[in-house]
């Protein structure tokens, strides 16, 4: 049956992304799809006025995300019919492995662990500016401590919890979509001049492909912290208070979960404060927050991947996608 295709490869792809870390950016696809974004947006934006910059934006974000889901839908089933079952199996492992980041989320956090506990904040502000936004060339380190934890919360959605929510709804393809909108977003979707109306398109399309993720996300952080014995009443109280502070409609409700299981008060200085102060920011906060954040990978799997996948097959629907 298809749904038990989807729910192996899903159970092998986050295995995969529990084991190893991605290959270097000159072979990675979504490298690649970066370099394509780059070298695109400079001539669509050539004497271009605002309108015609957000509807060239429109354009350009909406053939790239359906054009290449759709290309690798069809490529799917053609691989099926033409090498069977096991070339099938191989494409959708790395499917999953080339669009979700578990390790390499805990290779960059550790990274900014390590430069903190050898107290070199020069280091930690590096390590920390692969993975934020923000500038980070005057943090202290409280602050780079605060934009760690954010990072991780975030990053549980954009980089893992989105990736696996589509593909259990619509198999590789799904996967691969929302990592284009993901990637076009991280590049243009800004609100600076030069970025506002040709990103427009993928800043929204991004909102939108988070907004059921991020809600699940928050609440396996708040069951993870339950399980590894953090203040899961605070996690939701917090979540409950303070998911509307950040600029983000979605970025709010796995940050203030974590605040909120840590018992700590996150902040970026001038945008939005999460979570009260009553324990300190510490070094072991970083690393709890981590965990948890692996803990409720597994547990997305357990709790929505799964159900979905076998209500979905009792629907009907993996016939209708993959009659194959």
């Amino acid at each position: 049956m298809i749904s038990e295709f989807i729910l192996l490869t899903l159970a092998g792809g986050i295995a995969l992304s529990f084991l190893l870390v991605d290959p270097p950016n000159r072979i990675h696809p979504v490298s690649w799809f970066g370099k394509l974004v780059n070298y695109s947006i400079p001539k669509l934006k050539h004497k271009s006025s605002p309108k015609e910059e957000k509807l060239k934006g429109i354009i350009f974000a909406l053939i790239l995300t359906l054009g290449i889901s759709v290309v690798s839908y069809y490529f799917s089933i053609t691989l099926y019919k033409l090498f069977g079952i096991v070339a099938l199996l191989i494409f959708s492992l790395l499917v999953l492995k080339f669009t979700m980041a578990i390790l390499t989320l805990e290779k960059h956090i550790t990274a900014v662990i390590n430069a903190l506990e050898e107290k070199n904040l020069i280091d930690a502000r590096k390590n920390l500016s692969f993975i934020v936004g923000r500038k980070t060339d005057t943090l202290d380190r409280q602050h780079i401590i605060s934009a760690t934890i954010e990072s991780i919360g975030e990053s549980l959605v954009d980089g893992i919890g989105s990736v696996l929510f589509y593909y259990s709804l619509f198999g590789p393809p799904g996967a691969i979509a929302y990592r284009i909108i993901n990637t076009l977003d991280s590049m243009i979707g800004y609100t600076d001049k030069y970025h506002y109306d040709i990103g427009w398109m993928a800043a929204k399309l991004d909102t939108i492909s988070n907004y059921v993720p991020a809600r699940l996300c928050a609440l396996l952080l708040v069951i993870s912290s339950k399980i590894v014995g953090a203040d899961w009443k605070n996690s939701i109280l917090i979540m409950r208070k303070d998911h509307k502070n950040t600029p983000s409609l979605n970025g709010g409700y796995p940050m203030s979960a974590l605040a909120g299981a840590l018992r700590v008060r996150l902040e970026k200085v001038g945008y939005y404060e999460l979570g009260i102060n009553i324990e300190p920011l510490s070094i072991e906060k970083c690393k709890n927050a981590l965990n948890m954040v692996k803990l409720s990978v597994i547990l997305f799997f357990v709790i929505v991947s799964i159900p979905m996948v076998l209500l979905l097959s009792f629907l009907g629907w993996w016939d209708i996608l993959y009659g194959i």
